[in-house]
């Protein structure tokens, strides 16, 4: 009997998973557990940014309009939920980090801090349109430092309890500042604002752009969205459905006080600065911050400093995290095609500086109205062609490597 031994079938050897960078060669293949539709969200917050400060006024009609004023103010508080995330991912994610490695952590946040603060003011100084908001991003990153180690739902609940109070808080000592001398007191014995020329820290909590107090609750938030695991689907869809709920209580609540209040429309339309009241529930329109009459906390305009604003900006940006979330986790394909739009908010901080030497070396900002729209579209289109280039080659960005390298200061604490 003749043993025959079957032939062993060859097995072909598996081929290589395809991934994004090899099917399109122009992508950068993105490090191991980066969520990259963050970095496509920070890219939308800078266009955001850049349409605000370069763009045409959103009067030039429909549809154009309409979407620059979607742009003003809600894509600075998506800028800042992101910052709150930041933050998470300094000190440790998923799990806070403890020890000495939890110390040096707060080190390299408070590092972080001081140079956003410092920047800001330098920024300032160059004097231009612009009102630089990375002052009050450092601040706000030292003031919610403290709640690095809590969890998604206390933290959720103290942005909440934050929006709701602190703009009443704003409200008094903006009304107060108007009639009262203590404003002035603080900034005669404030060394921030005899150093920099500013108010200091009066502008920073109580007068300026972006206050502290009633912008805080967008880093806190973006800190609980950075607790949750943001590679589940299911995860996303919930902070989507959450999103799109706190816009309708926002603008919608706003929409209802408004018209259910009696004399609400007509007091804020005396009080707006050239402004309307009808369009107060969700546009800038209505004009700067009031405070000579109680009605404007039932106004939700992007930079209003009220509750139902803050509630609208942060549904807002929670719908375009989960969005951005979703797209580039399913479709390989739209990675690729806004993969310059990806780069732009991958280097953030330096696509925010770059554009402000931009508009102060080109005199961006006193372009007339017909020169605006092609202005900013080609602000847009270098800062994307410059920021795809850069990172096809460095990990970081130029201001991120400065960064990075100044944080590693945080070593030495013991």
């Amino acid at each position: 009997m003749v043993n025959v031994t079957p032939a062993r079938a060859s097995v072909p050897a598996p081929a290589p998973a395809r991934t994004v960078a090899g099917r399109f060669p122009f992508v950068r293949p993105v490090p191991v557990g980066r969520l990259v539709g963050l970095d496509l969200a920070r890219g939308l917050a800078m266009l955001g940014m850049y349409a605000v400060h370069v763009g045409p006024d959103p009067t030039v009609g429909e549809p154009l309009g309409g979407v620059l004023e979607l742009a003003r103010g809600r894509s600075a508080a998506l800028f800042a939920l992101l910052a709150g995330f930041t933050l998470i991912i300094l000190t440790g994610r998923p799990e806070p980090r403890t020890g000495r490695a939890g110390r040096q952590a707060v080190g390299r946040v408070l590092v972080r801090a001081a140079a956003l603060i410092a920047l800001g003011y330098a920024l300032t100084a160059v004097d231009t349109s612009v009102d630089v908001i990375l002052s009050f991003y450092g601040l706000m990153f030292v003031l919610a430092l403290p709640l690095y180690r809590l969890r998604a739902r206390t933290l959720a609940f103290i942005a909440a309890a934050a929006a709701v109070v602190m703009p009443v808080v704003l409200y008094v000592l903006r009304a107060s500042a108007e009639y009262g001398s203590w404003a002035d007191a603080v900034i005669a014995r404030d060394p921030l604002a005899r150093l920099t020329g500013t108010d200091g820290l009066v502008e920073l909590f109580v007068t300026g752009e972006y206050p502290v107090l009633t912008w805080l609750p967008f880093i806190i938030a973006g800190m609980a969205v950075a607790r949750l695991d943001l590679n589940r689907p299911r995860v996303r869809s919930r902070l989507a459905l959450a999103g799109g709920g706190l816009a309708v209580a926002g603008y919608g609540g706003s929409w209802l006080a408004l018209h259910l209040v009696p004399r609400a429309l007509a007091m804020v339309g005396a009080a707006a600065d050239g402004g309307s009241s009808a369009s107060a529930w969700w546009s800038d329109t209505v004009g700067e911050p009031e405070t000579t009459t109680g009605y404007w906390l039932l106004v939700a305009a992007p930079h209003s400093q009220t509750t139902f604003s803050i509630l609208g900006n942060t549904g807002v940006a929670l719908l375009v995290v989960a969005a951005c979330l979703a797209a580039t986790d399913r479709s390989r394909r739209l990675r690729w095609v806004v993969t310059p739009l990806i780069a732009v908010g991958s280097i953030s901080l330096t696509a925010y500086v770059g554009h402000i030497l931009a508009i102060k070396a080109l005199s961006l900002d006193e372009l007339p109205d017909s020169a605006a729209l092609p202005a900013l579209l080609g602000l847009a289109a270098a800062a994307m062609l410059l920021a795809w280039a850069w990172t096809r080659v460095f990990r970081r960005g130029p201001l991120e490597y400065l960064l990075h390298a100044a944080t590693t200061l945080a070593r030495c604490i013991r």
